[in-house]
């Protein structure tokens, strides 16, 4: 019986016309190939790439394949993600790789700007996307130099040095706290590529706590003439078939220290782990992190699943409630207006958050009642609770118990097309038909739906299949905006928030674009607004507050504008900067409903709008014609749109007041009490 296909591409070439070279051994004895393709991760469109073959020895004959990147562009471009198999007479076999410097063949698409190439998957496959990828660097060799520094050594893809004003290596620690160490670049490229060298300081004391580091990224400082801009690299792979020197040991104050110079397994990311040379202390962390390790698999996801659908016969307490918002990453939103609500009016209900484990001491610290998600605790709490109160989708495998009334609030009156309304999906980790399936079999276990207004109460009905209790109360969580719209207590935030008393706030609040991603619920976001120019242009009256959405992974150095541009995407409740700022920029984030209930300015900055509408999501709403502001395409309309605001005394149009009335009137003050007062009889 022959053996199971397991053949890999041994190596990828990049040739000056554009075409790609793909060589995949196999053995003699498997006769059953029939044809190389690759197949959009969206569509499933395929593209069949012709196969060549010729002897290497008796045993071993060499697959041969071309992929011309002239001739298929039209369709290429036409999906962000294509697998790569090979086809049998048993059917599609993905290819992994024996390569780990694949993602070096990129073929820049001068029109779109977007670069196409190879990468491995989190599986070790290979795939072919597009992406944003400005240029390329990796790291060869990571070594405990002679003075006591880590050096490190690497390839920097082939640049205009004379551009390059300033190169740095970027470092995060454990905690996310980043160091930039200056690179030295060789001027004379090999191959295409510069290598560089660079010295790292090790710290001069050490704590109990002994920090992580992870080698993050190449940044560049280029000056063309014109401007100025930043550039930074992909996350750093170590690229070379030497093996690397892995431990280690030094000094310090008498304590010796084991540096540990690891590669994550697929993707061979470097992390450099500071321990103490301490062989109980050692074999400890590692049977914790084994524990981890185990507990976050495939076999205990198995069996926690049984043991909740076990728990869940169990008699429920009637009067428990727990909360949950954004996936327990925030003590905020509805849920919380409806906590604080019931918690002052409500004192027979016993509530509880569920809290992610890695924000589970933020809410220890507000003294809020809390259990950890997915904990054994959590398991026991969710299974016996009456009432789940939350504002995103569970895990679609957490059955509901019998007896578990689920109220829903949602996020926000939607403007981009939601579940089964969308016409294509182009997140990562899911494709269309999947997307959909999922998200109506979660909504089928809701039993009440908060509506903010009639238009979202339509749209809900239609976009989740909902037929159950719609609730058309207004948000709970713009309660706050109403009560809260007071002088002294914007003055009391800003103060919390270190702001200026004496200026004018602009919140910037941009949402997340669904095709451009690391990894599967963690987004990317280019800061497309020129912060240069609004601070030439108006940093004397005003400050700009920045606030990403929860799911955009971006980490912005603020540095070259401290004192006007301040990120407050980690505060746990958006509805703080609402009431301190003056004026909204946003694009197609659904706050600029909730923000309209102020009756302030909104702008909206939709560079590319034109993509967003058209390719990722579509629109409910004709923004061009209904948005209650003006559109602007360039940092420099946004600016114009500022001034004249401040030029007719920030007067809002009679535009603005219809929309006021069909999104806002639902909205006043007591949604909290409407919503509590039906589903807590």
């Amino acid at each position: 019986m022959k053996k199971r296909l397991k053949p890999s591409v041994a190596d990828i070439k990049l040739h000056k016309n554009q075409q790609m070279s793909l060589y995949i051994p196999i053995s003699k004895e498997d006769d059953r190939i029939n044809r190389l393709i690759l197949i959009n991760r969206q569509s499933s469109e395929e593209i069949n790439l012709p196969l060549t073959e010729k002897d290497v020895n008796e045993n071993l004959r060499l697959l041969y394949a071309r992929l011309d990147y002239g001739k298929w562009k039209t369709k290429l471009l036409n999906g962000e993600i294509w697998d790569l198999y090979l086809q049998n007479g048993e059917g599609n076999h993905r290819l992994r790789t024996t390569k780990n410097a694949i993602e070096l063949m990129r073929i820049k698409e001068e029109e779109s700007g977007k670069t196409f190439h190879p990468y491995i998957t989190k599986k070790g496959n290979v795939s072919f996307r597009f992406s944003e990828i400005d240029f390329f660097a990796g790291i060869t060799n990571v070594q405990l130099s002679d003075q006591g520094k880590l050096r490190v050594e690497g390839l920097l893809e082939e640049v205009n040095l004379r551009n390059v004003s300033d190169a740095n290596l970027l470092l995060k620690d454990a905690l996310n706290v980043e160091s930039r160490h200056p690179l030295q670049i060789e001027e004379q490229p090999s191959e295409g590529f510069h290598f560089f060298t660079t010295e790292v300081d090790l710290p001069e004391t050490v704590t109990e706590e002994l920090p992580n580091y992870l080698i993050s990224s190449i940044e560049l400082e280029t000056d063309d003439g014109n401007q100025t801009m930043w550039r930074e690299s992909p996350r750093l792979k170590y690229y070379s078939k030497d093996s690397l020197e892995e431990i280690f040991v030094t000094s310090f104050e008498d304590i010796n220290v084991k540096f540990k110079i690891s590669t994550s397994k697929i993707a061979n990311y470097l992390t450099i782990h500071m321990l103490e040379d301490n062989i109980v202390k050692e074999f400890t962390n590692k049977l914790e992190k084994e524990i981890v390790k185990a507990r976050r698999g495939k076999r205990a996801l198995k069996f926690y699943k049984k043991v909740f659908q076990l728990v869940s016969y169990l008699p429920s307490k009637h009067n428990l409630v727990v909360f949950e918002s954004f996936h327990g990453k925030q003590y905020s939103d509805s849920p919380r207006a409806l906590y604080e609500y019931m918690k002052e009016n409500t004192p027979s209900y016993t509530l509880i958050w569920s809290a992610d484990r890695r924000h589970y001491e933020e809410f220890v610290e507000r003294g809020l009642p809390v259990v950890r998600r997915f904990s054994l605790k959590w398991l026991l709490v969710m299974t016996r609770a009456k009432y789940w109160v939350t504002n995103t989708r569970l895990p679609n495998w957490l059955p509901k118990p019998k007896d578990t009334e689920y109220v829903q609030t949602w996020h926000g009156t939607p403007l981009k097309r939601l579940a089964a309304d969308m016409d294509e999906v182009h997140m990562p980790g899911t494709n269309t038909l999947k997307y959909k399936s999922n998200f109506i079999k979660e909504a089928n276990k809701w039993d009440y739906l908060v509506a903010p207004n009639q238009y979202s109460s339509e749209i809900f009905k239609s976009a989740f299949l909902f037929g159950k209790n719609m609730i058309e109360s207004g948000y709970p969580r713009n309660d706050y905006l109403i009560q809260e719209n007071n002088q002294e207590t914007i003055d009391q935030i800003k103060e919390k928030l270190e702001l200026p008393l004496d200026k004018k706030v602009v919140l910037y609040a941009p949402t997340w674009r669904d095709n451009q991603f690391y990894q599967r619920g963690k987004y990317k976001f280019d800061l497309s607004l020129d912060l240069q120019k609004m601070r030439d242009e108006l940093g004397d009256e005003y400050v700009i507050v920045l606030r990403m959405h929860y799911l955009i992974a971006e980490n912005f150095d603020l540095g070259p504008f401290e004192g006007f541009a301040f990120d407050y995407s980690k505060h746990e409740d958006i509805r703080d900067l609402y009431l301190i700022s003056d004026l909204l920029i946003t694009d197609y984030s659904s706050v600029f409903f909730d923000y309209a209930n102020l009756r302030r300015p909104i702008i909206f900055y939709v560079y590319d709008i034109d993509e967003y509408r058209d390719s990722l999501r579509g629109f409910y709403l004709d923004l061009e014609k209904e948005a209650p502001g003006p559109l602007a395409k360039t940092t420099e309309e946004v600016i114009d749109s500022i001034k004249e605001f401040e030029r007719s005394g920030f007067e809002l149009s009679g535009s603005f007041e219809q929309f006021y009335e069909r999104f806002c009137a639902w909205e006043t003050g007591e949604s909290s009490k409407r919503v509590v007062e039906t589903v807590f009889k």
